[in-house]
């Protein structure tokens, strides 16, 4: 596991205060992060590590379909699989230096050597890329929030690393909050887009013809919800009528 900072223990940030007095977590949560979704298709990520954090992040970057190379003189048999099927590509050693970093989107490092941490994210700051060192807040620009993941439907929770744990409890409840029947809400309004942006002349006639639909009357996720997708449809169809009506009157 990597090393986390947390008061009396001996410092990993790049701060190096012999023993840590928390200032760097105080600092990260008075930080505002700018949040945003990154497209990771075919995105050379490096993770370094190959542990169980190492094999978490790996799989993350994966699903959002990164080009993913991992660098640790020792992993999981899980990142190895991933290896010998083509899926992933690993390096079976230390970390050397900058020149791991050459053409990379971003870097996660997920080791246990404070130092060897402090370098990588030195060495990232310095390309102005992208990087994570899990457990040490200090050591990053950029955190991963938890994600609810459906369908097109993605909802990052975070608690600017003060607390995985509430993080996870919240990820929980907005899971069954917001079900299946958002995310086909979702399919079903991107496939009404094309005729919205080439119909509708202005961005205040397609939110009101949006909205109109998301907050009518029935409720298309209660509809959803009872299986009635073919009402939903319906709904649309005539709120289309309601628009095209609308041009021809004005």
């Amino acid at each position: 596991m990597p090393a986390a900072a947390y008061a009396g223990k001996e410092c990993v940030c790049q701060f190096k205060r012999t023993i840590c007095d928390q200032t760097c977590v105080r600092d990260m949560l008075d930080t505002p992060f700018y949040i945003a979704c990154l497209k990771l298709r075919d995105r050379s990520c490096l993770v370094i590590g190959g542990g169980e954090l190492g094999l978490e992040k790996t799989e993350g970057l994966l699903a959002c379909d990164g080009s993913v190379h991992v660098i640790s003189p020792e992993v999981l048999p899980e990142v190895e699989r991933l290896a010998e099927e083509g899926s992933i590509t690993w390096e079976r050693r230390e970390y050397a230096g900058a020149e791991d970093l050459e053409g990379r989107f971003l870097v996660i490092a997920c080791t246990d050597d404070t130092d060897t941490n402090i370098r990588i994210y030195e060495d990232a700051e310095k390309r102005a890329m992208l990087a994570n060192i899990v457990d040490v807040p200090p050591l990053c620009n950029f955190i991963l929030p938890a994600i609810v993941r459906t369908g097109p439907l993605a909802i990052a929770i975070s608690t600017a690393g003060a607390s995985p744990a509430l993080a996870k409890r919240m990820k929980d409840e907005v899971s069954q909050l917001f079900g299946e029947e958002y995310a086909r809400l979702a399919v079903m309004l991107n496939d009404v887009r094309g005729w919205a942006k080439g119909t509708l002349p202005t961005y205040q006639d397609r939110k009101v013809f949006f909205e109109g639909i998301v907050n009518g009357d029935p409720d298309p996720i209660a509809l959803l919800r009872e299986g009635r997708e073919a009402d939903v449809r319906t709904l649309i169809d005539a709120a289309r009528d309601t628009a095209e009506a609308r041009l021809e009157r004005a």
